[in-house]
């Protein structure tokens, strides 16, 4: 029987708890969750977003993404506009606000990134990145 500790599968199970943990006491301050955070990161690269988009690349199940969108409103970061193609859909978008928030939240990534890949060199983290980007990359090709 191999230690636990061997797995490399619950080895990176525990540092996504510990990674989780560590993101969302930073994102507290800001009144945000790990989920908010991906969903203003992934709104900066495009001009808007159906929830449903938002929802497939995000892997969230549909309702989450209503209630984190909502939450997002709420704060001001993003707002939903009527789609272009369909009247019934709303299109979700970053707001300058959010676009000053995500800067911050940022700041605050960095330090937690750095804090969880203290023991590694920086030739060793951007292994580590790529190699997770081939692996993550993979799985989106599954989904």
């Amino acid at each position: 029987m191999r230690a636990l500790h061997a797995d490399t599968g619950y080895l990176l199970y525990r540092l996504g708890l510990r990674s989780g943990q560590l993101f969302n006491s930073m994102l507290e301050e800001y009144g945000l969750r790990l989920r908010h955070y991906a969903l203003l990161r992934y709104l900066v690269t495009v001009e808007g977003a159906l929830q449903r988009e938002l929802s497939e690349r995000l892997g969230y199940d549909p309702s989450a993404i209503v209630s984190l969108v909502d939450d997002l409103q709420t704060l001001g970061f993003v707002v939903r506009r009527p789609s272009p193609g369909d009247r019934r859909s709303r299109v979700v978008v970053l707001t300058d606000k959010g676009r000053d928030a995500l800067r911050d939240t940022d700041k605050g990534s960095r330090r937690v990134t750095d804090d969880l890949l203290g023991p590694l060199d920086a030739k060793d983290r951007e292994t580590l990145h790529a190699l997770l980007l081939r692996v993550s990359d993979r799985d989106q090709d599954r989904g």
